[in-house]
């Protein structure tokens, strides 16, 4: 049933299922020998989820010096938080997560002396909020935001900072006290200090964050703009990166097509506004079509902020250059948010039951790291 490595042994499982079944003829009955060998091969490679989850919270529940005694590293902590990662992939697991007692010390991680530890952190709870406003709520109650905020704005490892950013983009999503508690937190000045940075990944989620609570939270434009953040990204419009580009033009049509009162001076600087449209009319203009039908996000963006701003089409309309053969029909401006705060997957199960245990399970996982063992002999 095992190899000598201890693993189950597929190869010989394949093996044995082809001899008994190629489909050519009648099945014969097994022996319970037969029987017997292949359930426990089959169960070699079964975890028992809820199990597991409890023995890695009792990992995380144990000081880093008594598991540096038993030997375990920074990385195998990464791996454990790696297979956790997976487990609460599954709505109900996330929220049972809390019930076995897992949540707190998890969050405690976000703090954890080594920036690769608070990064997986941090990744595990965008995982468990996404999509699910229960868990949403109980990561609130136990103040989850708090050092999630402390890591984006200030944390010297900007992996670290990124994965804080994605956690908050899942946490305070369609959540009003989330959203509420971001912006008394300095969350908007966090915001404004990551456009800054010159990682566009960190760029990237910042815009898309800032867009989205823009579009939810039309209240907060009047902060944004305060903030100098329409400036920044008209900056960051003519980034070299195109997911930064477009993510910023998003942003400004969102503030664009304000037309509550008092919105006028929602965009200022019309003048650098028109040149940095113009300078992107000008390089789309000499895109091949490969690199055409790649940006054409970009394409529809530039054209209705141009005609948002200036009540006119923009010259790529005039060359053809907004919908090109082979472009899906055009719709209105691009959401250029819904893909990066919600997962297909998580949102498939939003909408059926939650199922029995992780669908993933058995897909390409690593053994689960031996983590706690006796202790080392005197």
């Amino acid at each position: 049933m095992a190899k000598d490595g201890g693993g189950p042994d597929w190869n010989g499982l394949l093996k044995w299922s082809l001899a008994h079944g190629d489909g050519t003829t009648k099945p014969r009955a097994l022996s319970e020998e037969d029987k017997k060998w292949f359930m426990e091969a089959m169960q070699a490679n079964t975890i028992d989820v809820v199990k597991r989850m409890k023995e890695i919270t009792q990992v995380m529940k144990t000081p880093d010096d008594v598991l540096q005694s038993q030997g375990v590293t920074p990385e195998n902590i990464e791996d454990m938080l790696d297979e956790l990662q997976e487990h609460v992939e599954s709505i109900d697991m996330a929220n049972d997560l809390h019930s076995i007692g897992g949540l707190d010390p998890l969050l405690g991680y976000l703090k954890n002396s080594h920036a690769g530890i608070r990064a997986k952190a941090a990744e595990v709870v965008s995982t468990i909020v996404q999509n699910n406003p229960k868990s949403q709520q109980l990561v609130m109650e136990s103040n989850g935001l708090e050092p999630l905020l402390t890591n984006f704005s200030s944390d010297p490892s900007t992996n670290s900072r990124t994965k804080a950013l994605g956690a908050i983009s899942s946490l305070i999503r369609h959540n009003q006290p989330g959203i509420a508690a971001f912006r008394l937190g300095n969350g908007y000045a966090a915001l404004k200090d990551a456009f800054g940075s010159d990682d566009a990944r960190l760029q990237r989620k910042a815009l898309h964050l800032i867009q989205y609570l823009l579009h939810d939270n039309k209240a907060d434009r009047s902060v944004a703009t305060e903030l100098g953040l329409p400036k920044l990204m008209m900056h960051l419009a003519s980034s070299n990166d195109s997911g930064v580009r477009e993510a910023a033009l998003g942003g400004l049509l969102e503030l664009a097509q304000d037309k509550t009162a008092g919105a006028g001076n929602t965009l200022p600087d019309q003048d650098k506004l028109k040149d940095v449209l113009k300078s992107r009319i000008e390089g789309i203009s000499t895109m091949d079509t490969d690199d055409l039908h790649a940006h054409r996000e970009e394409r529809q963006l530039v054209d209705s902020l141009w005609k948002e701003c200036y009540n006119e089409p923009s010259s790529l309309r005039d060359k053809g250059l907004v919908v090109l053969p082979g472009d899906t029909p055009q719709q209105p401006p691009p959401d250029v948010v819904g893909n990066m705060f919600e997962a297909p997957l998580r949102a498939w199960a939003a909408s059926r039951p939650p199922p029995k245990e992780d669908s993933d399970s058995g897909n390409g996982k690593k053994d689960p790291p031996l983590l706690l063992g006796p202790g080392p002999s005197s």
